[in-house]
């Protein structure tokens, strides 16, 4: 592809993007994946190109251009080697008008920033929107960090939790045998941090409520040995079924898969009643500290949505809090630095349940935010996290 169809490419999936923020439709990685999977003559070089200037006129823009065209003569503004490629060539973008200026760069809405915890500045706002790392998890019954990181060049030890290790930019990694082995697996050193915070030790009985496809699932069953008994419980059939598979290519065995029907998880749970030594809520959230990853999930925001996301949060917490026993331990994590979500959250549930109290952790990394804590980019290198761990009362 020439330089100018790589921009008309751009254009016509920001368009595609932008449409489907507006119909809560795909995400943007699966609306590039399905593009190019209809053109089989762009090479890897062209879809890299292509992908990049989507995603370069994505960050520019806190609130969705009116098209695709538009967010990328603004992109032009900034990258004036971009204004030759408006040549209105066969497979180019028209030439660029007399005075057109394209989308103007913009922040977030200030709705929006009102929302997020007090504990968040302006800096931490302004790097959800930077490039996300790629951090691996070292599954350390089979392994070590030291063989690990002898084994790709460039690695990184983690600065916050010791089986993390950051990989160079765009490393092959699932092409490595430490992946296809099953002594490795993705997952942000933010993630690994809350799970060392949940402190699971071998025998507890450990219940991840909100398992998904089983990251943090698979962490705590590396922490505690596989001894003990890991319940992983999603209302998603599809997501819960990639458990199986994740699990057999680490080579952990003995987790308990089980799939809850929406308005019935408490009965469902009933056998699990001041049963749990650990329940672990990773809650599902409006994802604001996961824009390094999703940029346009900005788009598709607003307070109709935060205000779903909070009323599922708290149900959640219900129907956790009587799976604990006596001192016992809830830990609550959302990938969300909105306070509606998170202090906020953790707030109103301990106004109800004063039978759960804060634990102070020696030696916390993370800053203090209500009764919790968060993990940002600026300050950790993570994703952006809120998290709090509870204990029941004996």
């Amino acid at each position: 592809m020439r330089p100018a169809a790589r921009l008309q490419a751009a254009i016509e999936l920001l368009d595609e993007i932008i449409e489907a923020t507006r119909g809560n439709g795909a995400a943007a990685d699966t609306v590039i994946k399905r593009y190019f999977k209809t053109r089989r003559y762009a090479g890897s070089k062209d879809r890299r190109a292509v992908r990049e200037l989507v995603y370069a006129a994505i960050r520019r823009y806190g609130t969705a251009p009116l098209d695709g065209r538009a967010a990328m003569v603004g992109l032009a503004q900034d990258q004036q080697d971009l204004q030759s490629l408006f040549d209105g060539s066969e497979h180019g973008p028209a030439t660029l008008a007399a005075n057109e200026t394209g989308a103007i760069p913009g922040g977030l809405p200030e709705w929006l920033r009102q929302e997020f915890a007090e504990a968040i500045d302006e800096q931490d706002i302004e790097s959800l929107t930077g490039r996300a790392p790629l951090d691996i998890r070292v599954n350390l019954g089979r392994t070590s960090r030291e063989d690990v990181l002898g084994a790709i060049d460039g690695a990184e030890p983690g600065a916050l939790s010791t089986s993390s290790i950051r990989l160079p930019r765009g490393y092959p990694i699932e092409q490595h045998e430490l992946w296809r082995d099953g002594l490795v697996d993705i997952q942000d050193e933010g993630s690994q941090y809350i799970v060392d915070r949940c402190a699971a030790e071998p025998g507890m009985t450990i219940v991840d409520l909100c398992a998904g496809a089983g990251g943090k699932t698979l962490a705590l069953h590396d922490r505690i040995g596989g001894e003990g008994r890991l319940i992983a419980c999603d209302i998603d059939r599809r997501r819960l079924s990639n458990l199986a598979p994740r699990a057999a290519r680490s080579g952990m065995s003995g987790i308990e898969a089980r799939l809850l029907n929406p308005r019935q998880e408490s009965t469902m749970l009933a056998d699990i009643e001041d049963a749990a030594d650990i329940v672990l809520i990773d809650a599902p959230c409006s994802g604001t500290g996961t824009w390094r990853r999703n940029p346009e999930a900005r788009w598709r925001l607003n307070q109709s949505a935060i205000a779903r996301y909070a009323e599922s949060q708290a149900r959640l917490l219900d129907i956790a809090a009587p799976l604990i026993k006596p001192g016992g331990y809830l830990v609550y994590i959302v990938c969300s630095l909105l306070a509606r979500e998170g202090e906020g959250q953790i707030a109103d549930f301990l106004k109800t349940r004063s039978d759960f109290s804060k634990v102070k952790a020696a030696n916390e990394q993370a800053l203090a935010s209500g009764e919790g804590f968060v993990l940002t980019p600026a300050r950790h290198g993570t994703d952006g996290f809120f998290f709090a761990r509870l204990q029941r009362s004996c």
